[in-house]
C-alpha cells in the first residue's frame, strides 16, 4: 500500500533486524534501540542536523542561514557547523571528523527526549529538547581565519504534524528511520566576526532532520526543505528519494498549520540531471522545475547558492551540492485548496556518499 500511514506505537525492527512494518507516520511512533540491530556498530548511523533560516525579504535586512549536525556514523563522525549569507553569495562550513565514534556520543534513541551533545577542545556543540522549544547552542573556536563562532537558538515547538519514515533497503538489516520536524519559529542569534546574525521567530523558521539507520555503503539522494508563512498559514514542506526502498510511502510532504498533508512521488528537475550517480553534469544554479506525479506540488526553484563540498578519502567519499534559492508556485492541500508559494527562501540537494 503505498503512503501506508503508522498511527500506534511499535518496535521499529523485527527478531532479524529488519523494519517490522514499513510506511510513514505524524509522530515518531517507531520504537528504536541499537541494541535490536543487526549490523556491526561501525555501520550504524545515527545524527540530528538543524537548518535555521532567515529571510531577509521581510524586513529589508540580509538573508543568512545556519546549519549544525552532531553525527555518529559508526567508522566516523562528523561534526559540522555551516554560515551561509546569501547576498554576499559565501559561506563557510567548519568540520571535526572523528575516528570509529560507534555510539560513544550517545544519541538519544528519540527526538522527543534527551540532548545531544559534542564537546572537544574546539568545538562544544548541545542540542536539548524541552517542552514546546528545542534550544540550539553552539561554540567553535577557529571556525575561520582563527575567529569563534557562538551560536544560541530557540526554536518552539508545539504540538503539530511531521514527517516520520521508515523504509527498508534491499539489503536485509538495512533500514532508515527519520523524521522531520518543519515550521519551528526561530528566534536568538549566531555570532561571528563582530557580527550578530539574529533570527526573528515573526518569519523566521528552523527545521530539524533526525535520524538512525544502517545504510548500504553507496547512496544518492534528493532532498528538498523549506518554511514560510504563506497567506496567514505556517507552510512548511518536505521532499525527496533515494533512501531505500520507498514502496510502503515517500517522505514527500506539506505541514499547514500544523496539519500533514501527503505527497506522492517528486522529480526535482533539474537541469541536466540524467544520471542520479552523475553530480558533475547536472545545472544547479539554472532553474528547477519540481513536479509532483499527484500534481499537488508544482514549483520553480531559482538557486542563489550551491553549498558544494567533496570528501575523498577512497573507503569514504562524500560528494554534495545543498542549493540554497527561492521557490515559487502552487502546493495543493487535501482539501483542494491551492496556496500560493512566492520567493520562499529554502534548500534542495543531490548528495552522493560512500560510506
Amino acid at each position: 500500500m503505498r503512503n501506508h500511514e503508522i498511527t500506534a506505537p511499535q518496535r521499529l525492527l523485527n527478531k532479524k533486524g529488519n523494519i517490522a512494518e514499513p510506511g510513514w507516520a505524524r509522530k515518531p511512533y517507531w520504537i528504536y534501540s541499537r541494541d535490536e540491530i543487526k549490523a556491526p556498530r561501525f555501520r550504524i548511523k545515527e545524527w540530528d542536523y538543524y537548518i535555521v533560516i532567515h529571510d531577509g525579504k521581510y524586513d529589508g535586512s540580509e538573508s543568512f542561514a545556519a546549519a549544525f549536525t552532531i553525527s555518529d556514523n559508526g567508522y566516523v563522525g562528523l561534526q559540522s557547523v555551516s554560515l551561509l549569507e546569501f547576498d554576499k553569495n559565501t559561506e563557510h562550513t567548519e568540520t571535526v571528523l572523528n575516528v570509529f565514534p560507534m555510539g560513544k556520543f550517545k544519541l538519544p534513541p528519540t527526538s522527543e527526549a534527551g540532548n545531544t551533545e559534542y564537546k572537544d577542545k574546539r568545538l562544544h556543540m548541545r542540542f536539548s529538547k524541552h517542552p514546546e522549544e528545542r534550544r540550539i547552542q553552539c561554540r567553535f573556536d577557529n571556525f575561520k581565519d582563527g575567529k569563534a563562532l557562538t551560536a544560541d537558538i530557540t526554536l518552539s515547538e508545539p504540538d503539530m504534524d511531521t514527517m516520520v519514515i521508515a523504509t527498508p533497503w534491499e539489503k536485509k538489516a538495512h533500514f532508515y528511520y527519520n523524521q522531520k520536524i518543519n515550521c519551528m519559529k526561530a528566534k536568538g542569534q549566531v555570532k561571528f566576526d563582530g557580527h550578530i546574525y539574529r533570527f526573528n521567530p515573526e518569519h523566521d523558521f528552523g527545521t530539524l532532520d533526525w535520524g538512525r539507520g544502517v545504510w548500504t555503503y553507496d547512496n544518492t539522494w534528493y532532498w528538498g526543505n523549506g518554511n514560510a508563512a504563506v497567506d496567514g498559514h505556517s507552510l512548511g514542506f518536505n521532499i525527496g528519494y533515494g533512501f531505500g526502498n520507498t514502496k510502503a510511502a515517500s517522505e514527500n510532504i506539506l505541514i499547514v498549520d500544523g496539519v500533514a498533508h501527503k505527497l506522492d512521488d517528486v522529480d526535482f528537475g533539474i537541469p541536466g540531471d540524467t544520471d542520479p550517480k552523475d553530480l558533475d553534469k547536472p545545472d544547479y544554479m539554472s532553474p528547477w522545475k519540481m513536479t509532483s506525479s499527484d500534481g499537488r506540488f508544482q514549483v520553480t526553484f531559482v538557486p542563489v547558492l550551491d553549498r558544494a563540498a567533496k570528501l575523498d578519502f577512497k573507503a569514504i567519499v562524500s560528494d554534495q551540492h545543498q542549493v540554497f534559492g527561492r521557490m515559487s508556485g502552487f502546493v495543493t492541500l487535501d482539501n483542494g485548496e491551492k496556496l500560493e508559494l512566492k520567493d520562499v527562501l529554502c534548500f534542495a540537494e543531490k548528495v552522493h556518499n560512500k560510506y
